[in-house]
């Protein structure tokens, strides 16, 4: 344990976190996502998607450059509801910041993910790509 870090940050993701040089992206993927499919490293953390993403953007500040700095997961109408507002706020990003992609171009976007953080999140659409900034030099 460290000071000042979020528990759910073992010693694993934090490396994985801290080797993502600005404009790479994690993939923060539920249960029912195929995790391994890409090749990239993987990490599990047993917690919800939204509570994933709060704890990586405690210490991974948003890309401020062009384009949005979290991508959700479209859900299909009447799906995914919940889970989509929890990560709007767990990204804690402007809305121009933050959008939401088709499933199919959203899976072709994350294989270009740097890592995956597999989360224990059970609902469907629970799904972001975080797209590092400059640490240190705004953002939050």
């Amino acid at each position: 344990m460290l000071n000042g870090i979020d528990p759910l940050l073992d010693g694993e993701l934090l490396r994985l976190l801290d080797h993502m040089g600005h404009g790479d992206s994690v993939l923060i993927a539920d249960a029912h996502y195929p995790s391994y499919a890409a090749g990239q490293p993987v990490v599990t953390v047993q917690a919800s998607a939204p509570r994933v993403l709060e704890a990586i953007r405690s210490v991974v500040p948003y890309d401020e450059y062009e384009g949005p700095s979290v991508l959700l997961m479209e859900a299909e109408p009447g799906e995914g509801v919940e889970v989509g507002e929890e990560l709007r706020a767990a990204a804690r990003c402007p809305e121009g910041r933050l959008a939401q992609v088709e499933r199919f171009a959203f899976y072709d976007l994350a294989r270009s993910a740097f890592c995956v953080v597999r989360t224990a999140e059970a609902r469907k659409y629970g799904n972001a790509l975080l797209r590092k900034g400059v640490v240190g030099f705004g953002g939050d």
